[in-house]
């Protein structure tokens, strides 16, 4: 907290504009020091002038003065003797005012520190990357804010605004969301990737994604630094620095939440609501609803807050990408899924004979389709990768369909033997995914070599998607290795069933030699 400012001698008795207090009766008033005096007889408390600040932030700066750099006023600087700002032109939230406000709250606050160069956040508009790009700011970076629009809901035209009001120099807004579905997302349907049998992997997907196009932006900027907002406790932390580092070895990388500087000034979260509400930032998040999210086109993810007691039941009005199960629509939706390779080329919905082709309209429509019959709803407990066990609660509507699919036509047209094999690479493949080495070159081996595997996964998967639930009604492929006439009861075919003694006396003989000896050791433990 800023204490009271000692005014200039000839600005006792002055009055804070426009608060209209006497200067020695505002707390926070600092004009009389740092603007001198004039016939106006008049100053400017940091109040006022912070929140002009902010509010006159996102003006037109192209056409303004530039502020001095670390330590150097504007030019020219008013000395002691030279008249203090009129108060129309405090009044008139002109751009002389906005250019003496930035000077004046930069020096009052210590934030005028040596310039440090710039640093590209990824920036979300939310709680933690708002303040932290205020705090970059005060310790003298310039702060290029990139926002990943990564198909979640998002007013990025007011995040824009608000990164500038906040202070950044720059925002870029990426879409980035059909590279998305098509190089991560459909890798990952083809491995049938699933983390401990049950997470599916939204968020771990996206982050690679992100961090890969937050690098093209620092490489564009010509940048020495990215930052990012991911708790030291957390995967994501892992998961942006390594795609950096694998992407652009030399970048640095700034993490304040492993930073004592920014942790310990900010133990939790009701601190950082504090800063926001001191600096004027507005935030989405209450203690009203205290959990975080993360969104993207795959997922939503909810924890920390009230989920963090594992035995506590999602709150009601949690979900947003589902409805709930039980009072969804009681007439089910039944969808004819083509895959191409292991990955899904076409949707047609049966009933209104709607068809989706793109890789992006297609996922977008599945995520629909599911959402409406609440399919897609997990709450699990993890394994992070930096080693504590976590509580999360999922939705992944488009992406449960399309698991229920793919294994579907994979186990229909893969051999049985290849599928073993291939079951292993994806369970490593999750798990390289979900500790963040996407770009390591083991995961590029398995991402080729379940590739490969995906040659003959190709058919129709005929499903429906009901209360919650995704039935597999039927399949059919070219490329199948399904005999009709070999595997029926009522045609001998290829087949001779007495072949089958042999078969079995063959592998019984494991068993018969393995209980042989468990009588011996039994007998012998008795005596």
């Amino acid at each position: 907290m800023l204490g009271h400012t000692p005014a200039h001698p000839a600005l006792k008795g002055a009055r804070c504009l426009p608060c209209l207090q006497k200067e020695q009766d505002c707390a926070d008033s600092v004009a009389g020091k740092l603007l001198g005096t004039g016939s106006a007889g008049s100053a400017v408390c940091l109040p006022w002038a912070k929140v002009s600040w902010r509010r006159l932030l996102s003006g037109p700066w192209d056409s303004q003065p530039s502020v001095g750099t670390a330590g150097t006023a504007p030019n020219p600087f008013p000395q002691w003797d030279a008249p203090i700002p009129s108060p129309e032109l405090w009044a008139d939230a002109s751009i002389i005012s906005c250019y003496w406000l930035k000077f004046l709250i930069s020096l009052t606050e210590g934030t005028m520190a040596q310039p440090k160069g710039t640093v590209v956040l990824a920036y979300s508009g939310g709680l933690d990357t708002s303040c932290i790009l205020v705090w970059l700011k005060e310790q003298g970076y310039d702060v290029v804010a990139y926002l990943a629009n990564i198909g979640q809901k998002e007013d990025f035209e007011a995040a824009r605004k608000k990164a500038l009001a906040l202070g950044a120099k720059k925002v870029y807004i990426e879409d980035i969301s059909k590279e998305f579905v098509e190089e991560f997302i459909w890798p990952a349907v083809q491995a049938n990737a699933l983390y401990e049998d049950r997470y599916l992997l939204g968020t771990a997907l996206a982050r690679p994604c992100i961090a890969r196009k937050l690098v093209e932006i620092t490489q564009r900027e010509g940048a020495q630094y990215v930052a990012h907002g991911a708790t030291g406790k957390g995967n994501d932390q892992v998961r942006f620095e390594l795609t950096c580092y694998a992407l652009c070895p030399n970048i640095k990388v700034i993490a304040p939440w492993r930073l004592p500087e920014f942790y310990q000034r900010f133990p939790g979260r009701r601190e950082l609501m504090d800063y926001a509400k001191k600096n004027g930032i507005p935030v989405p998040v209450t203690p009203q609803t205290p959990w975080s999210m993360d969104e993207n086109l795959m997922h939503i993810s909810y924890e920390a807050g009230i989920l963090e007691n594992p035995k506590n039941q999602a709150p009601p009005g949690l979900y947003t990408k589902t409805c709930d199960p039980a009072t969804s629509p009681n007439t089910p939706d039944v969808l004819e899924i083509e895959f191409e390779r292991g990955v899904p080329v076409k949707v047609t919905n049966t009933g209104d004979g709607a068809t989706r082709c793109s890789a992006l309209e297609l996922f977008v429509y599945l995520n629909d389709i599911a959402g409406k019959h609440g399919v897609g709803r997990i709450d699990i407990v993890e394994n992070r990768f930096v080693g504590m066990k976590s509580r999360g609660i999922y939705e992944t509507p488009a992406g449960t369909i399309l698991y229920h699919a793919h294994l579907d036509i994979e186990a229909f047209t893969m051999d049985r033997e290849v599928r073993k094999i291939k079951q292993g690479l994806a369970s490593k493949f999750s798990e390289l995914v979900y500790n963040g080495f996407w770009h390591s070159p083991e995961c590029e081996f398995l991402r080729h070599c379940i590739r490969s595997s995906q040659e003959a996964v190709e058919g129709t998967v005929r499903l429906s998607v009901f209360k919650g639930h995704v039935y597999i009604l039927g399949r059919e492929s070219p490329r199948s290795l399904y005999n009709e006439e070999l595997v029926s009861m009522n045609v001998q075919g290829d087949y001779e069933p007495a072949d089958a003694t042999g078969f079995i006396n063959i592998n019984s003989l494991r068993l018969k030699e393995y209980h042989r000896l468990q009588s011996k050791v039994t007998v012998k433990q008795n005596e």
